[in-house]
């Protein structure tokens, strides 16, 4: 299972739960309280429910697999942090079915968007769990580097396709329903009641760099790491980002200017 605490799988991670570690710290200080209400919607066996756990914060996972949710079960008592984490099965749709609205310091929405009905229904959903203040984060599939990753492998039709198609699809075999870009992720955001405090684009080299290089070379993981934190902040690259992430706050954000992402100019 990877984690974001394990160097291998932060390719995949680090940009993310940096961001919203450095949110979950910012509620702490804003809320007087070490204690947060973490929801975690599609949190699956705990890729960051358990780090936030591990942080101290109450964590309450959503998830329609109860294969999932065993094991998130088992992974939160491996890191000794079971009494800080519930799994409950449901879904996006019926969120307030299993647990209460405005009610969370916090809540993630990753992975989830690309494979519900009504992406603003789920966003829709997860602000309506927020306390005031509270921070959203998103994080969903970027059409930009589905189309890239398609014209790389020789799949230039399937590349165009991707492009043209409403839905960011490149075929009938194609095993995502729905593609963003970083402007329809934060618009989501903003039309269901958010302030968009950040936008980071996640795996922007990590799907392309081959996997013997990043671990047979010394250093390449330490350098490629730097190199995705360093490029996740420029707008350049959302275009090209395997994942799109949007940091929301239910009011005015509490993030600096700085981490809302720069051109490079």
């Amino acid at each position: 299972m990877s984690d974001p605490m394990r160097p291998r799988a932060s390719l995949r991670t680090a940009v993310v739960w940096e961001v919203l570690k450095d949110a979950l710290d910012r509620r702490v200080k804003a809320t007087g309280r070490d204690v947060l209400d973490v929801l975690d919607t599609g949190g699956g066996s705990g890729n960051f429910a358990v780090p936030a756990a591990r942080l101290g914060h109450r964590v309450t996972v959503v998830d329609p697999s109860p294969n999932a949710l065993f094991a998130l079960e088992r992974r939160a008592a491996e890191a000794g942090v079971a009494d800080r984490v519930r799994g409950v099965q449901g879904d996006a749709h019926g969120l307030f079915d299993v647990v209460d609205r405005a009610g969370h310091d916090a809540v993630l929405c990753h992975g989830v968007l690309e494979y519900v009905d009504d992406p603003g229904e789920a966003v829709r959903n997860a602000v309506a769990a927020l306390r005031p203040g509270g921070v959203l984060s998103l994080l969903a599939a970027g059409l930009g580097g589905a189309v890239l990753a398609r014209a790389l492998a020789g799949h230039f039709k399937e590349a165009r396709r991707a492009l043209d198609d409403p839905n960011g699809r490149w075929g009938e075999a194609d095993p995502v329903p729905h593609r963003f870009t970083a402007e329809q992720l934060a618009a989501l955001a903003g039309d269901a009641g958010l302030s968009v405090a950040a936008v980071h684009g996640v795996r922007v080299f990590a799907d392309l760099v081959p996997g013997v290089l990043v671990d047979t070379e010394p250093g390449a993981l330490e350098a490629l790491l730097a190199l995705e934190a360093a490029a996740a902040e420029h707008t350049a690259f959302h275009a090209v980002a395997t994942q799109l992430h949007v940091l929301g706050v239910l009011g005015v954000p509490d993030v600096p200017e700085e981490s809302r992402g720069t051109d490079g100019a």
